[in-house]
């Protein structure tokens, strides 16, 4: 297999995945070393295609076609609820950022796309001495969520208003970012 068709197996390995998929998977399944994964991986992404890569491994994004930044507050109990909200409705949650008055934008990329990701993110949440990026701004922050449609993201926004999850914005807030 030469290179053209392994990156093109790589896309189709990516797209029928619904977890993220290792590079040492990746390089076992086309049978080349995980360098040359990585390799193709910059190749692929050089050429268009959407490819993210997470801790656990790399994920095709080309189904997410719509995106829209939410601003949320809650409480530190509520944050397993709403990300599972989040994925339930069908969104992904790609990052969380926030907007603080010293240090501007701070963001962190989150890839949550089902409740095994969110189960994850608890545990490793609470085996470390780490707190929540919303903590530095009272618990103000933002989360960009991808969806397959405008549709399921205004049903996420209705889920997330619903149990009170959105955040008014602020005069100073440029964007309305709720829509």
């Amino acid at each position: 297999m030469n290179g053209e068709e392994r990156r093109t197996k790589l896309i189709d390995l990516l797209r029928q995945s619904d977890v993220p998929l290792s590079g040492s998977q990746l390089a076992r399944q086309v049978g080349v070393s995980r360098q040359v994964i990585v390799q193709d991986i910059a190749l692929l992404r050089a050429g268009e295609h959407s490819i993210v890569s997470t801790n656990q491994g790399y994920l095709l994004s080309e189904s997410f076609a719509a995106t829209r930044v939410f601003k949320m507050i809650h409480d530190d109990d509520d944050v397993e609820e709403e990300l599972s909200l989040i994925v339930d409705c069908g969104g992904r949650v790609e990052d969380v950022f926030v907007s603080h008055k010293i240090y501007n934008i701070v963001k962190a990329p989150m890839n949550i796309r089902s409740r095994l990701d969110v189960k994850r993110f608890m545990a490793d949440l609470a085996s470390g001495k780490s707190s929540l990026l919303k903590n530095v701004t009272s618990g103000y922050h933002y989360h960009t969520v991808t969806a397959e449609s405008e549709e399921i993201l205004d049903y996420i926004h209705d889920a997330l208003k619903e149990r009170g999850f959105l955040a008014p914005l602020q005069d100073y807030e440029p964007v309305d970012f709720n829509k």
